[in-house]
C-alpha cells in the first residue's frame, strides 16, 4: 500500500471509524484495514508495557534533529546580483537610463563618452538585463466618469451560414463598450449601412438606459465620410442621430489600422463559438 493511504488508515482508525467507513473513503479493502487495525493495537499495547515508561532514559537518548548548517554564524549582508560589475558605480544613472526605456547599446556608447567608461559592453548588457528583470511593469489607468465616453467598433466573425442566402458569409460584428464600467452591446448583423450603423447606436442607447457624451468611433464609412483631427465629416443619417441624441462623436484611428482590443477580444470569441458550431 502506498504511504500516503497507509497515513490516512491508520488516521482514520485513531478517530474511532468503522471499517466500512474507511472503505468508503480510501477504497481500500476492509481486510487490509483489520490488518492494520491490529497492528495499531499491538503496537499500543507495546507501548503501554512496563518495560517502557514515560521520561525514561531512552527519551533522553535521543538524538536532536539536525540544525540547518550557518544557522548560529551571523548571515553577511547581501551585496546584490551587481557587486563585482564594473556598471555598479553608474547604477543611478544606468537606472533612469532603463526607464527611458533606452537599449543596452546606446547606454554603453554614453557611458563611454560621458563617464569615460573602460569595461566591455557585455559588462553593460549583463547589468542592464538585471535591471529589465528588477523593473516592474508601468501601465497607465485611464480614468472616465460614468456616461462620459463609450468606444465603438465594427469587427468581421467567422464564416457562418447566410438564412438568406444559403451562403457562407462572414458577419459584421457591432459592438458598443462603455468606458467606465466597459458594459458591452453586441451586435450581429449581415449588412452594414449608413442607416444600419445608426440604428445599432439606437439600440445600444435603448439598452444601456442613456447616452454617452462622447463615442468614439474609428475612420468607418458608415460613420465618417472625411476624416479630420479637427473637422471630420459625418455622414448626414449618423450626425443627424447623434444631433438628436445629444452625442458628440470623436473619431480616432486606431494604432496600425486595427480595431480596439475588445473588438478583436470579442470577434475571436464568436469565431471560436461559431467555428466550433459549424
Amino acid at each position: 500500500m502506498k504511504s500516503h493511504l497507509k497515513t490516512t488508515v491508520l488516521t482514520l482508525l485513531g478517530r474511532q471509524k468503522s471499517q466500512r467507513e474507511i472503505q468508503r473513503l480510501t477504497g481500500v479493502h476492509r481486510k487490509t484495514i483489520r490488518r492494520y487495525q491490529a497492528l495499531r493495537a499491538s503496537q499500543a499495547a507495546e507501548a503501554n508495557s512496563p518495560g517502557v515508561t514515560a521520561g525514561s532514559g531512552a527519551v533522553e537518548a535521543e538524538i536532536p534533529p539536525p540544525r540547518p548548517p550557518g544557522l548560529d554564524e551571523p548571515s553577511a549582508p547581501s551585496t546584490g546580483n551587481f557587486a563585482s560589475s564594473a556598471c555598479e558605480p553608474h547604477r543611478t544613472w544606468i537606472e533612469q537610463q532603463v526607464h527611458l526605456k533606452r537599449n543596452g547599446r546606446a547606454i554603453y556608447q554614453d557611458l563611454v563618452d560621458q563617464f569615460g567608461f573602460a569595461s566591455s559592453y557585455e559588462s553593460v548588457k549583463r547589468f542592464v538585463r538585471g535591471l529589465w528583470r528588477e523593473a516592474p511593469h508601468q501601465f497607465d489607468r485611464l480614468e472616465f466618469l460614468a456616461g462620459e465616453e463609450a468606444q465603438v467598433d465594427y469587427g468581421e466573425g467567422a464564416l457562418t451560414l447566410d438564412p438568406r442566402t444559403g451562403r457562407y458569409r462572414r458577419p459584421r460584428l457591432f459592438v458598443m463598450t462603455l468606458r467606465y464600467s466597459r458594459r458591452s452591446f453586441r451586435r450581429v448583423v449581415w449588412r452594414s449601412s449608413q442607416q444600419v450603423w445608426a440604428q445599432l447606436h439606437e439600440e445600444a442607447f435603448r439598452y444601456f438606459g442613456g447616452c454617452p457624451a462622447y463615442v468614439v468611433l474609428d475612420n468607418l464609412k458608415e460613420g465618417v465620410i472625411k476624416p479630420d483631427l479637427y473637422e471630420p465629416e459625418l455622414n448626414r443619417v449618423y450626425a443627424a442621430m447623434l444631433e438628436h441624441y445629444g452625442v458628440v462623436a470623436d473619431h480616432r484611428v486606431a494604432e496600425g489600422g486595427s480595431c480596439p482590443w475588445h473588438i478583436r477580444r470579442w470577434s475571436g470569441h464568436v469565431r471560436d463559438v461559431s467555428t466550433g458550431m459549424l
